[in-house]
């Protein structure tokens, strides 16, 4: 997989031999977005098989392993819903199978790349969808990445934008650098310089005074997890970027797959939010030094909560979702195929 740690200064590639590596990818971040990180899990429990099938001498040692493998990957991550998702469904596969270890991991590895398939085709179809929603020469504000790095392929977020700029090359973007680790600035600023999509780059603390000079028409974020209600959990700052948006009456969409929907979750205050380690904080450089005293205390968690009062639409490869979302919601998910 490419390391996104090391963009944009180095495009680097790694190869993760087992399973222990995959969740090391995802916990530090190797591999992020919602849907990647569904998409690397699915591919973990197949590795995971194709290796016990290798080395298990009994189904029991086999099914011994997976069972380790599984749990590990499915929580290597706690908020992205897709990662428990793939991971369940590959699971599923292995607890139903009758046949040998190894007719399980052919049968794994088919359905981790099938999920993979499905996730691209999925981003492609929101692309189109949300055409709908935008106007000419928009300028569309982006928070975090959520573009093919954290897909898999073409992107949520940004696959709108790639759907509207390919349908009007006026359209641009405002990318804010998405702190404390700078998804904005090193990973969605990068992907449109790769596809010669003009942009400009804000620090999180800007967007309000872009928007109060009518330098934002739209603002388009993905999601990592959607509850029942509409509520959206989404990259730490996300639940600002709406209140401005609400504030200066631009429209706040949201897109993201029907994998990123948790139904089971009647709003986002069930959902759990990662903290994450006080150095993505305390570690940010600042003319070649650190930002912080290495022992100020830290807040840092990686995600929050924007309610569904503030979502303007919800863009699935379903169509486009407007409030009530408990209605809209509940019918995209049972049009898809999970």
């Amino acid at each position: 997989m490419l390391d996104q740690t090391r963009l944009p200064g180095e495009v680097v590639h790694v190869t993760l031999a087992g399973w222990p590596d995959v969740v090391d990818a995802i916990k530090t971040m190797v591999v992020r977005g919602a849907p990647a990180i569904g998409v690397a899990g699915a591919m973990g429990v197949a590795l995971a098989a194709q290796n016990a099938a290798a080395t298990s001498a009994t189904r029991q040692a086999f099914d011994s392993e997976m069972g380790r493998a599984i749990a590990e990957l499915r929580d290597a991550r706690p908020t992205a819903v897709n990662l428990a998702w793939a991971v369940d469904r590959l699971a599923g596969i292995v607890a139903d199978h009758e046949g040998t270890p190894g007719e399980i991991a052919a049968e794994l590895t088919a359905a981790a790349r099938a999920i993979h398939v499905d996730e691209v085709d999925r981003c492609v179809a929101m692309g189109a969808h949300s055409l709908a929603l935008m106007t000419r020469g928009a300028r569309i504000l982006t928070h975090c990445n959520a573009g093919a790095l954290a897909t898999g392929g073409y992107g949520t977020a940004l696959g709108v934008v790639r759907a509207a700029h390919a349908a009007d090359p006026t359209v641009s973007v405002i990318v804010d650098e998405t702190r404390p680790l700078l998804q904005g600035s090193r990973l969605t600023a990068w992907e449109l310089q790769q596809e010669a999509i003009p942009y400009t780059l804000i620090s999180d603390n800007m967007a309000a005074m872009l928007m109060s000079q009518g330098r934002v028409t739209h603002v388009v974020v993905g999601a990592d997890r959607i509850a029942a209600n509409g509520d959206v959990v989404n990259k730490i700052g996300t639940y600002g970027v709406a209140i401005l948006a609400r504030e200066h009456g631009i429209p706040f969409i949201v897109a993201a797959p029907t994998s990123t929907l948790d139904l089971s979750m009647p709003s986002a205050a069930e959902i759990p939010v990662e903290e994450r380690a006080a150095d993505e904080v305390r570690g940010l450089s600042l003319f070649g030094r650190p930002a912080a005293s290495p022992d100020a205390p830290v807040a840092n968690p990686a995600f929050d909560r924007t309610p569904a009062r503030l979502v303007s639409a919800i863009v699935t490869e379903q169509g486009v979702h407007r409030a009530p979302y408990e209605r809209s919601l509940r019918r995209a998910w049972d049009s898809a195929a999970h």
